[in-house]
């Protein structure tokens, strides 16, 4: 038995809980500052009220204000925050870690650092830590297709876990492995962040065909839609992520194998990420969409922002053609500048006529 604590009681956190404890894994769920509601109602009715399931039995919730005895002993512990709360869990875990113990996130993004070079999340996370201990934790993620309450609900789901240090990821995968949590790994980490961060932004994009076909009055008469459109999104997204792994020196299978395709495919079956893309094709602005749905972290539109700053860069440094990545550059248009959605399909892989 292996004790594990999970910081963040959101969807995805939530979810590893349930393989976990069938695993027999002695497991505590943490909310953050933000989850004070799920955190009561999982303590007064083992209920989970995201998920819609009772907690496993074994699973221990506990408050933010909790969170020292909830660490203590844990050998392995799940960040389970959005984005937006890296450099919050890498601070807030600091006092409290020791030599050994290893970190493994759910979370997915991209950052620039300071010299503008795009950093993976769990640097970022490592970044926080002090010196003394940086080094002496491992730290890993988790990428591919995975809906949080399909894993809860013991759905068959394929993942891969990623780390550096090989033993680590090995040992993380035999700790969460089930009959239902297929889990491959990988000490490709960069190529598995990657991938796990732009298929978010790219989602969008796949997006924009559904709310294009309701800006058109829906299926026609014969019943004729936009999957031609949405299709073909996909495949440009997976060539221009491909294309992105090559230009960081990164394992380019990664883009059509469980953390680039098979990771955009469940993330256009539905959720935030697709909506946003359908309003963005419905003819919202980008800001628009924001206040349609606030309160939602929006990744996808947060990766975009970060590829706006990146592409120039890489053109400057000559790794990059000043017309590569058409796709990335129209939701760049979209979503940073304002522009209404203009999709220059001929320009797509390569050009009209060029595959």
């Amino acid at each position: 038995m292996t004790k594990i604590t999970i910081v963040g009681a959101g969807l995805m956190g939530s979810a590893t809980a349930y393989p976990l404890a069938d695993n027999g894994h002695d497991v505590r769920l943490v909310g953050t500052h933000l989850d004070g509601e799920i955190i009561r109602e999982c303590k007064g009715r083992r209920y989970h009220p995201r998920l819609k399931r009772l907690l496993p039995a074994g699973v221990i919730p506990y408050y933010i204000e909790e969170l020292e005895q909830a660490l203590e002993g844990a050998e392995i512990i799940v960040s389970g925050v959005n984005s937006h709360g890296v450099h919050w869990i890498g601070k807030t875990l600091a006092p409290y870690l020791k030599p050994g113990q290893m970190i493994i996130a759910v979370t997915k993004g991209l950052e620039l650092n300071e010299q503008g070079v795009l950093t993976i999340l769990p640097d970022v996370l490592r970044s926080e830590l002090p010196e003394a201990i940086r080094q002496q934790v491992a730290l890993a993620a988790i990428g591919g297709p995975c809906i949080a309450g399909e894993l809860a609900g013991k759905r068959h789901s394929l993942v891969v876990f990623g780390s550096r240090d090989a033993q680590a990821v090995e040992r993380l995968a035999a700790t969460f492995r089930t009959s239902y949590y297929h889990i491959w790994t990988t000490t490709h980490l960069e190529a598995l962040e990657y991938c796990a961060a732009l298929k978010n932004a790219y989602t969008m994009g796949v997006g924009l065909a559904a709310g294009i076909l309701e800006n058109a009055g829906g299926k026609d008469s014969a019943e004729a839609g936009m999957h031609n459109l949405a299709a073909g999104l996909f495949g440009a997204a997976t060539t221009e992520i491909d294309r992105l792994l090559q230009i960081a020196g990164l394992d380019r299978s990664f883009a059509c194998g469980l953390p680039g395709a098979g990771d955009m495919y469940v993330t256009c079956v539905g959720g935030r990420t697709i909506r946003l893309g359908t309003l963005l094709g419905k003819g919202h602005s980008y800001r628009e969409a924001r206040e349609i749905m606030a309160g939602e972290t929006l990744e996808g539109a947060q990766i975009v922002t970060v590829m706006s700053q990146a592409l120039p860069r890489l053109v400057q440094q000559g790794m990059l053609g000043a017309d590569e990545l058409p796709f990335m550059r129209a939701l760049i248009a979209i979503v940073v500048h304002g522009k209404a959605v203009h999709l220059p399909l001929e320009e797509f892989f390569g050009g009209a006529g060029r595959l």
